[in-house]
């Protein structure tokens, strides 16, 4: 893979290739949840489910701006580690959660000729961090609605370490690129049958950092029992921010799968 692609898809990746997270009725629908009830009435929920996305878009540092399209795969190559999940508690009809995803990558490669340097090594940490206060607009055996609104916070913190010999062997370069925007949004399950169900969810916002941030999921779970279901689906997220010369406007997409569990 082309040095700029790595560099790239390195410098400005966001959310993770592999994100988790899960909630009381699935609102990061997929995998491995613990949901506990306490005698004072409040629900506590806790999970992670797996992400197989790539990105693609425009992104820029120091008013230079390049297209990417890095697939599942050309991340996945470049992964270091990657700390991603959500928690929520309710109370009736009220709740509150929280999102957190990083991810750390990194990459080296040879550069032209030699010339600036024998080679770069490149490393990138990336957050993403939602949290959201909700309502349950409508609650029934065989569905539920809630309206969620709060905030998603993006930070990138980029390194650049040119090996030498060459004119910038031994020198250092970070930069870290840190802002918030405001959210809304909502989320629902229903059930097909006793086994099969749908969930969805979406996001929107924006306005105050990023000229706009948005999320959508949609997917289709089979209840194995009380405590198991498997759950698939398609999850696609974009921003769009622009700052100082700054430029991060992608969409990141792919399928969802994973195991929820309940106890």
């Amino acid at each position: 893979m082309e040095l700029g692609k790595i560099i790239s898809a390195g410098l400005f990746m966001l959310f993770g290739s592999v994100s988790t997270a899960s909630a009381a009725d699935e609102i990061y629908p997929g995998a491995n949840t613990v949901e506990y009830e306490s005698p004072s009435g409040w629900t506590f929920s806790v999970g992670f489910y797996g992400w197989l996305s790539g990105i693609e878009g425009d992104v820029g540092a120091r008013g230079r701006t390049t297209h990417i399209d890095a697939s599942f795969d050309d991340i996945m190559s470049n992964f270091d580690v990657g700390v991603m999940g959500l928690a929520e508690a309710r109370y009736g009809r009220f709740g509150v959660f929280t999102d957190l995803n990083y991810i750390k990558l990194s990459a080296s490669r040879d550069t032209p000729l030699g010339i600036l340097a024998r080679s770069v090594d490149l490393t990138t940490q990336s957050l993403m961090w939602t949290a959201a206060g909700e309502y349950r607009l409508i609650e029934q055996p065989d569905a539920s609605l809630d309206a969620f609104a709060g905030f998603r916070l993006f930070s990138i913190k980029n390194e650049l370490d040119f090996n030498p010999p060459g004119l910038l062997g031994g020198t250092e370069l970070s930069q870290t690129e840190t802002w918030t925007d405001p959210i809304v949004g909502m989320k629902g399950r229903v059930s097909i049958n006793e086994r099969f169900y749908l969930t969805s969810w979406a996001l929107i916002g924006g306005g105050a950092s990023s000229d706009l941030v948005w999320d959508v999921m949609g997917g289709a779970g089979y209840q194995f029992n009380d405590s198991f279901s498997a759950v698939v689906g398609y999850r696609a997220a974009g921003v769009d921010y622009e700052n100082d010369g700054f430029v991060y406007d992608t969409v990141q997409h792919g399928p969802t799968i994973g195991l929820l569990v309940r106890f």
